[in-house]
């Protein structure tokens, strides 16, 4: 199968950990390659529900080995309470599939605390963090003021490097925010708790990535969030603090030197959005109510209502331009199936003029959508399997998206099960 990524297109929740889950059948490890556990990925399977956050979405799949990058904001506690909640559901995670990048920095407590701190300063004009700590985390790791999840295992060193970056982190606490500091001694027993649990997952995952590669095995690259939500390219700065495009995928992971073979990219059949920021084509009232419910849109992470509103080819084409990306895999397309007509964004007012070009981030506050609308089927299609199975105006609508975005959309969900898929070919 050789090297995928599969990332989200528009703003996340797309439905990336659906498609991990799907894929990783025909792949021999799974990445998480960027971002921590400010976002959710959701799974459906035989053995339940699970809205994972930091563990790689190939956990449910025999002989599969996931592997948490350098990229990765590594939460040891979150972590662990993750890998705690998925093991009494019956899921086995041991060092034979789970493997920690050694290099990967470690997601602090005060992190978590700074970033909360912060959205409080800012008030109403928060950045929608979901407060795990991920924005601090990040300027600390490019500050050089974090410790490695390789250093965990010598303690004496460990404690020493802390010691130092536990006083600076301090004054920026009290001295900013007012707030309580933390005690080495606190600092110490959680790093020794949470430590010691997932020393044995901590491994050189660069060399175990790079032999998996040489000796032919394929490569599962899994995205958190969405193109809109990159560093540098997104609706900045409601961005996330990482590199969400594939192109970053092999740094993330540790082998540089390892080529992408295919971009799976995750689009919903409508748009959704959680946290702050400019949304174009948000819908509101009645309509957005409806559309939330039919869709269960609420955050797998915060239980935040998801904004909502029609799919933005706009959006979309610049997402598919950036990732790179070689095929789609458009999902929830059932939950149109209320609808008795389908609305569309198929461009932009911007300055007073109509763009079809995804514009500069300032600019987005004051854009409107072009909405166009297209007839809907009115039936239930979770059944289908077969791309024939589906109503003329589900294809229809299929199609239109393919066509205005310019990529060929592959697999194409009609419900939340595993099987609940249709693969096209071209």
């Amino acid at each position: 199968m050789g090297n995928c990524a599969v990332v989200g297109i528009n703003w996340g929740d797309e439905g990336k950990g659906r498609m991990v889950d799907l894929l990783t059948e025909s792949y021999d490890v799974v990445v998480r390659y960027q971002g921590g556990g400010n976002a959710g990925h959701t799974v459906i399977n035989g053995r339940g529900k699970f809205a994972l956050h930091l563990l790689p979405s190939g956990v449910f799949r025999e002989g599969v080995l996931n592997v948490l990058g350098n990229g990765v904001a590594f939460d040891p506690e979150n972590l662990w309470r993750e890998i705690e909640d998925v093991r009494a559901k019956g899921v086995s995670i041991t060092p034979e599939n789970l493997a920690i990048s050694d290099r990967a920095s470690v997601l602090m407590p005060w992190h978590r605390k700074q970033d909360e701190l912060e959205e409080m300063r800012l008030a109403d004009k928060k950045y929608g963090s979901t407060k795990q700590g991920i924005a601090p985390f990040y300027s600390d790791k490019y500050q050089k003021k974090t410790v490695l999840a390789g250093e965990l295992p010598d303690e004496e060193k460990l404690f020493e490097r802390v010691k130092d970056i536990a006083d600076w982190k301090n004054l920026m606490l009290e001295g900013v925010y007012g707030a309580k500091p933390y005690s080495f001694e606190e600092i110490k027993t959680w790093l020794s708790d949470f430590g010691a649990k997932l020393k044995p997952f901590i491994r050189d995952t660069s060399s175990l990535l790079e032999d998996a590669s040489t000796s032919g095995k394929s490569i599962l690259f899994e995205a958190q969030l969405g193109t809109l939500r990159d560093i540098d390219f997104g609706i900045y700065p409601y961005t996330t603090s990482s590199n969400t495009l594939a192109a970053y995928a092999p740094i993330g992971s540790g082998i540089p030197f390892v080529h992408m073979d295919e971009v799976i990219g995750v689009v919903k059949a409508y748009s959704t959005c959680v946290g702050e920021g400019p949304f174009v084509c948000e819908m509101s009232g009645e309509e957005a109510d409806r559309l939330r419910e039919a869709g269960a849109e609420y955050g797998a992470k915060t239980g935040r209502p998801r904004r909502v509103g029609p799919i933005d080819i706009v959006a979309t084409r610049y997402g598919v331009k950036m990732q790179g990306t070689t095929a789609i895999a458009l999902t929830k397309l059932d939950v149109l199936s209320y609808m008795d007509r389908i609305p569309v964004c198929v461009k932009y007012i911007v300055d007073g003029k109509e763009e079809d070009k995804f514009p500069f981030p300032t600019k987005l506050d004051g854009a409107d959508p072009v909405i166009s609308y297209m007839p809907g089927w009115k039936c239930d299609i979770s059944k289908a399997r077969r791309f024939e199975d589906l109503p003329q105006e589900a294809r229809d609508y299929v199609e239109f998206v393919e066509r205005s975005i310019s990529c060929f959309i592959k697999y194409i969900s009609v419900g939340a099960e595993r099987e609940s898929i249709i693969v096209r070919e071209k």
